[in-house]
């Protein structure tokens, strides 16, 4: 696998430069330590399209094969609704596709395994071009290694 990274977007050929793209942009300025891709429970699928909350820091996925809804992360218990006439945020890519593959990254504190730095790393299916579409501070532990299981 490689990372295309001579125009204007970082462009992957494969759902596994997601990874290597997250490690090398350091969301919120961590490094990252693990990745988990994501996988529909349902039909294992792994195109979906992704929505962010009022806040831009929760997400939620939508399987392309099933239409399975899943909250990513700890994204069931903070999302925001938004105010009236405001819902949630569809990410697009720039060339202007819905449909991604998308892992979840990782950053564990200091001397421990709790989780301190979660972001969510794509890549579309139509041209390849990777992204991060949300990232967000883990403010409890311990316990936030369960994490890892709801990318």
């Amino acid at each position: 696998m490689a990372i295309d990274i001579t125009g204007e977007w970082w462009r992957g050929d494969a759902s596994d430069d997601i990874a290597d793209y997250l490690e090398e942009l350091a969301p919120g300025g961590y490094p990252v330590h693990a990745v988990t891709p994501s996988r529909c429970k349902d039909c294992s699928g792994k195109v979906f399209r992704i929505e962010l909350d009022a806040g831009g820091v929760c997400a939620r996925r939508t399987c392309v094969a099933c239409d399975l809804l899943a909250y990513m992360l700890d994204s069931n218990e903070y999302w925001m609704d938004g105010d009236e006439g405001e819902g949630p945020e569809k990410i697009a890519c720039p060339c202007g596709s819905e449909r991604f593959e998308c892992t979840a990254g990782f950053s564990f504190r200091d001397g421990d395994a709790e989780v301190r730095w979660v972001s969510i790393g794509i890549r579309c299916v139509e041209d390849g071009i990777l992204g991060c579409c949300a990232d967000w501070q883990i403010r409890y532990g311990p316990g936030s290694r369960h994490l890892l299981d709801l990318a």
